[in-house]
């Protein structure tokens, strides 16, 4: 899917939970620019706005256990819930069409709005004390902080790793994950390491655990593969490996034993144990643009569509890619699904959601859907891929899902396979993720 997120407008806190668009104060030019030069590791322009506005736990509440939240987007803005009551905590007036993904630290998400990376704080985390830990809650808040870009694209995090991909530029921007929080504490954001592609375009980047780097390779054109860099620093990192052959190559997801994976429009690159193979699709055209992966399972689950010149194809097969023998399978589930119906369990199992209402639980390497959870009403995918749709979000052992015709939010506990509570929202909600608190 490309991404065209609008801007944001600036909000701030008021003591009711609600936020309200207010203008945002204009920052010393001087301040700006240490700041900036602090968040880059010396290469200036990447901070947008850096005033201190973190949450700093001398102004938080302190909680007996984590408490984790659910951050949704919808077309006024963003809502925070309390991810067990499904009670609101919070929301946040903004207007267009914003992107979300967790920053990784269990408490902050990034806000995709075009121009930036920008940074929202959930308000629920845990600090470590020793052998114990300290957890704490506040009220939510989108900080001033953000990394600028040209089309902010695609976050992935892996290995204590938090990578951003900007498409307008082809910078990749990466830090520790552990850093965040303490940076922003700081009101700044983290030092980070950025590499440039030789040239722009809708891309991703993973940084594996042994530094090397893993970058897809486009121009404004069109996009053919991956590249493997070596570990390093910046633009001193060299090419040491390549695969040209996954046109319109597209998404990302990790298997176990560190194996990635990238979609292609006629199958998918594993990149594993450092060599890249490919899985060919059946068909000329079998794309497999949008994955979900576990480290828990060496299957990655992906979608299945074969007609390039649809405007919307509504597909029933999904993909199985098994990354220890380089074998797909397909599967037809017996209902269509969308983008945002594919899923992890926590012991790696394939889950899609169905436009039928149903949540199907499969054994990925048997292709086997052992239990089909009603959970929604039957739907139709817009053709219009910014509209809300029901959206499967999973935590720990509990699937949220989104119900948009209701404004309703369901959390599924799948240890039971059952419906554990639903609650109707303010808003329809669009995107979803949360933190773990």
């Amino acid at each position: 899917m490309p991404h065209h997120p609008a801007p944001m407008s600036p909000v701030r806190t008021t003591r009711k939970g609600r936020f309200r668009a207010q203008p945002i104060a204009a920052v010393g030019l001087s301040a700006l620019l240490l700041t900036a030069c602090a968040a880059t590791g010396g290469s200036a322009g990447n901070a947008v706005d850096a005033a201190p506005q973190a949450i700093s736990s001398s102004s938080a509440k302190e909680a007996g256990a984590p408490t984790p939240r659910l951050v949704y987007t919808h077309d006024a803005g963003i809502a925070v819930l309390d991810a067990t009551s499904l009670e609101q905590v919070a929301s946040a007036e903004m207007s267009g069409f914003n992107r979300l993904n967790p920053a990784g630290d269990g408490r902050h998400v990034f806000v995709s709005t075009g121009d930036s990376f920008r940074l929202f704080d959930a308000g629920a985390w845990t600090e470590p004390h020793g052998d114990h830990s300290h957890h704490y809650v506040a009220e939510p808040k989108l900080t001033e902080l953000a990394f600028a870009a040209e089309k902010a694209g695609h976050v992935v995090l892996h290995g204590g790793k938090t990578v951003l991909f900007n498409d307008g530029s082809g910078k990749v921007e990466s830090f520790e994950t552990s850093a965040l929080a303490v940076a922003v504490e700081d009101g700044k954001l983290p030092s980070t390491d950025v590499y440039t592609t030789p040239e722009a375009h809708h891309g991703v980047a993973v940084e594996l655990e042994d530094g090397k780097l893993l970058v897809t390779i486009g121009n404004d054109e069109g996009r053919s593969g991956i590249a493997v860099l070596s570990a390093g620093k910046g633009q001193d990192r060299k090419e040491i490996l390549r695969n040209e052959e996954c046109p319109g190559v597209h998404g990302e997801a990790v298997a176990a034993n560190e194996a990635v994976v990238v979609g292609c429009e006629n199958g998918m690159l594993i990149y594993k144990d450092g060599a890249i193979t490919k899985v060919a699709s059946p068909d000329a055209y079998g794309r497999m643009g949008n994955q979900a992966g576990s480290e828990k399972s060496p299957v990655i689950l992906g979608d299945y569509k074969v007609d390039k010149a649809a405007e919307l194809e509504r597909p029933t097969r999904i993909s199985l890619v098994n990354t220890e023998t380089a074998s797909l399978q397909l599967v037809d589930i017996g209902t269509s699904y969308s983008f945002r119906s594919l899923g992890r369990g926590p012991a790696g199992e394939a889950l899609v959601l169905g436009t039928d209402g149903g949540l199907r639980v499969i054994d990925p390497l048997t292709g086997t859907v052992t239990t089909t959870i009603p959970v929604v009403g039957s739907w139709e995918e817009s053709t219009t891929w910014q509209d809300p749709r029901p959206t499967l979000f999973v935590q720990g052992s509990t699937a949220f899902v989104t119900e948009p015709a209701t404004r309703t939010i369901h959390a599924v506990d799948l240890k039971t396979g059952k419906v554990a509570k639903s609650a109707q929202v303010e808003h329809v909600p669009n995107e979803l993720t949360g933190v773990k608190g």
